[in-house]
């Protein structure tokens, strides 16, 4: 995983509320647990006409939001099954942060565990970046802010260990790695009192 420090990107905005996992990739491409090439159908079945040419009314074809790093989704992004397949085509997508008033609790576990920032704002901060559409922010997630091009800054909330990882680029495993010369001498000790 990319470590994620800083992030600097103009928003792509779906306004769509009760954004489903089968929204985000269908069913049908859950045929793999490789996280390589599953961007290519994230959102499929909007980005993608009958004959398989890009809908070119489809938000995130558009020109403008071409390159965007940040999604703005309407409420309630995520809800559904539980499949980690969901972040990992938004990641491979190109997208490093997901922002709305309400995000599902295990696709936001699912998104903070594997490098995807997913952050909920309050009511009127996720209206105000709903209504204005690819503007640049720029958030810092050891300050836990997004700052607006005026100055103005939101504030979210990440707990401790989910913002450790996401500024070191770990996973879980990650994290225990990270740890292996304190478990060798944890299990040591362990086998001298047993």
């Amino acid at each position: 995983m990319k470590p994620l420090t800083h992030l600097r990107s103009r928003t792509a905005v779906l306004t769509h509320e009760n954004i489903d996992t089968d929204r985000i990739i269908p069913a049908r491409f859950l045929t793999t647990t490789e996280r390589n090439g599953l961007g290519r159908y994230a959102f499929n079945d909007w980005r993608y006409r009958a004959d398989g040419s890009a809908d070119p009314e489809f938000a995130l074809n558009r020109p403008s939001s071409q390159g965007c790093e940040i999604l703005v989704a309407g409420r309630n992004f995520g809800c559904g099954s539980s499949r980690e397949h969901a972040p990992w085509a938004l990641l491979d997508y190109g997208l490093r942060a997901v922002l709305s008033s309400e995000i599902a609790d295990i696709f936001r576990g699912n998104a903070l565990k594997n490098g995807l920032l997913a952050v909920t704002l309050s009511e009127a901060e996720h209206r105000y970046l709903l209504a204005h559409p690819g503007i640049e922010l720029a958030i810092d997630v050891a300050a836990g802010t997004i700052e607006l091009p005026d100055g103005g800054r939101f504030r979210f909330e990440l707990d401790a260990f989910a913002r450790h990882c996401l500024t070191q680029g770990v996973d879980q495993l990650g994290f225990l790695q990270q740890h292996g010369a304190q478990i060798d001498a944890f299990e040591a000790r362990r086998e001298v009192h047993a």
